[in-house]
């Protein structure tokens, strides 16, 4: 907080060396450009601006734009309008503006004519008021995500563009004082950092209508991001708290929470969670067939989640390289001796017959399928399977996988915990046992210091094995259990990395990820909720039906205007 007040004193400093005069010329006393906040109102004043505008430069993101805006408001009203003057004042960051203060002849026009701008100046008026009302959106109210990603399937699906509400659980303030305006972390197309890691603002979050209930879909900024692309090995990348990689799951465990997985399903406080109605969790089930299990009655079934084998005798490299697309892997040592797998969608037939291949799907005996509970249910009916059974890790054995990351805890995906999920103002007793869950949020996420020795605990210098949390943490969890990188992996979510809440599917793509070509629009899930009883109905009807009644509205309506206009003239 000291660094940000002197830093703000210098800024008023700097303002005062380059405007003094032009307040001066502008009719005003040279000392109102010193004294802060009150020397902006005076200076939209001189430039002829709103004095609303007042509050868009305490915006983060939003004030840098202004910023600039204001370095050519007030060179325009001191005669200063032409494009080399624009530009100098825009690539000197604003110190064009002290060689027009300390001019001999400074001219002030009292009044400026805007209705005389030239189309191109509009065009870029028009352009910077879209980018701040759009970025206003984005930071506080409501901003666009898609779903890349299978963990919430099939809940949400790869393909899902989302509507987030920023203060459903109070909007975050930016932390990043120097960011591009509509650009979360990448540059698009040039792949570079499109922020400054300093300086930094204090964290600060607007008053929340609801608190995050638990089962709750929650958009957060994942706690352990180190990569600044994904799927891409590169050297650790420490990211600013705003700036780290948004991630969406549901929160299986709220603060105070005692959790605990057994047998992949979540307990709370001793009894099983209860999931809403439209949360869809997904498990791996085995399912047995003495002569293979048909992948056609499980398509049939629309059963999805499954991996098929194809044996193929006569593939070349240029054929492999025509169904390469479709394929997740391959087993075998060489194309004579060469197994393919894909997804439940399989080989296309049409591109195996164009191709000439001789190939025959692999019937497997047991075949790993990820099912819903219900879903697996169902399949406990049919006549052409053997059995099913839940496909279950009980192994028991000290890893450095799972959360806490540490030997000797010996959790895994199915078999987890208990944990006790930390809340603000709830105090703990450290003990040699519990350090490993707590040490991160005592140390990264509520900045103490923490030691431990022979004197047993010292946190910020002073001994003591009492620690009492300063926020509420989260337990986020994906609903397609062992495809999802959650806290099991890394732990808890603390409430400054909460980022919204997920309202509405605006629009869904199938086959999001395998090219524009085979992209198919879900009709079903446009303009659906997310949250909410009973399965999911789609409003997309209702809004064309609108956009219909509209358009037809504004045709009459300009219609009778017209035949008005028609009988005046008469």
């Amino acid at each position: 907080m000291t660094q940000w007040i002197l830093f703000f004193l210098l800024l008023n400093l700097i303002h005062f060396g380059g405007t003094f005069r032009l307040y001066q010329a502008a009719g005003k006393k040279p000392y109102l450009a010193i004294i802060p906040f009150y020397n902006l109102l005076v200076l939209l004043r001189i430039v002829h601006r709103p004095k609303w505008w007042f509050i868009l430069f305490f915006l983060p993101t939003i004030n840098l734009i202004m910023i600039g805006v204001l370095w050519v408001e007030t060179l325009k009203v001191f005669g200063k309008s032409k494009t080399t003057d624009i530009l100098l004042g825009l690539f000197t960051f604003g110190f064009y503006i002290y060689f027009l203060n300390y001019s001999r002849d400074i001219e002030y026009a009292e009044s400026i004519d805007r209705s005389k701008r030239s189309s191109i100046a509009e065009t870029f008026s028009s352009i910077v008021f879209a980018v701040i009302v759009a970025t206003i959106v984005h930071n506080y109210f409501i901003q666009p995500y898609i779903i890349p990603t299978g963990s919430l399937e099939k809940s949400l699906l790869v393909g899902d563009f989302l509507l987030v509400s920023k203060f459903h659980y109070g909007s975050r303030i930016p932390t990043t004082a120097v960011s591009l305006p509509l650009v979360h972390d990448t540059l698009p197309l040039v792949k570079k950092r499109s922020y400054l890691k300093n300086p930094q603002y204090p964290y600060l979050r607007l008053p929340r209508l609801q608190k995050i209930q638990r089962n709750d879909i929650v958009v957060f900024n994942w706690p352990a991001d180190t990569v600044r692309r994904f799927f891409v090995a590169e050297t650790r990348v420490n990211k600013p708290l705003d700036k780290k990689s948004n991630y969406v799951k549901r929160c299986v465990g709220i603060p105070g929470d005692t959790l605990e997985i057994i047998n992949g399903f979540v307990h709370i406080d001793d009894e099983k969670n209860k999931l809403p109605d439209r949360a869809k969790i997904q498990l791996p089930y085995q399912l047995y067939n003495s002569n293979g299990v048909s992948s056609k009655n499980l398509v049939e079934k629309k059963i999805t989640g499954f991996n098929r084998k194809y044996r193929i005798d006569n593939i070349t490299p240029n054929s492999f390289k025509a169904i390469q697309s479709e394929i997740l892997y391959t087993t075998g040592s060489s194309y004579s001796d060469l197994t393919v797998v894909t997804s439940e969608k399989g080989l296309s037939a049409q591109l195996v017959s164009s191709l000439g291949l001789q190939g025959k799907e692999i019937l497997e005996r047991v075949k790993t399928v990820f099912l819903t509970p219900e879903e697996a249910q169902t399949l406990t009916k049919v006549q052409w399977l053997d059995s099913i059974k839940q496909k279950i890790n009980t192994e028991k054995r000290p890893n450095t996988s799972f959360f806490p990351n540490k030997i000797p805890f010996a959790w895994n995906e199915d078999n987890f915990g208990p944990i006790i999920i930390p809340k603000k103002g709830e105090t703990i007793t450290l003990t040699s046992e519990n350090r490993p869950l707590y040490k991160k949020l005592i140390i990264d996420y509520e900045h103490n210091t923490l030691e431990s020795g022979d004197f047993g605990f010292r946190i910020n210098g002073l001994i003591t094995d009492q620690y009492t949390f300063k926020q509420n943490y989260y337990w986020m969890m994906g609903d397609n259990r062992h495809k999802s990188e959650d806290s099991r992996f890394w732990g808890f979510v603390p409430e400054d990395h909460i980022v919204g809440k997920p309202i509405f599917i605006w629009f869904s793509i199938e086959n999001f990820t395998e090219g524009i070509r085979n992209w198919k629009i879900r009709w079903d899930r446009v303009f659906t909720t997310i949250s909410g009883k009973g399965e999911a109905k789609s409003y997309f009807p209702h809004f064309a039906g609108l956009i219909v009644l509209w358009q037809i509205t504004a045709f009459v309506l300009k219609r009778r205007k017209k035949r008005l206009i028609q009988k005046i003239k008469k």
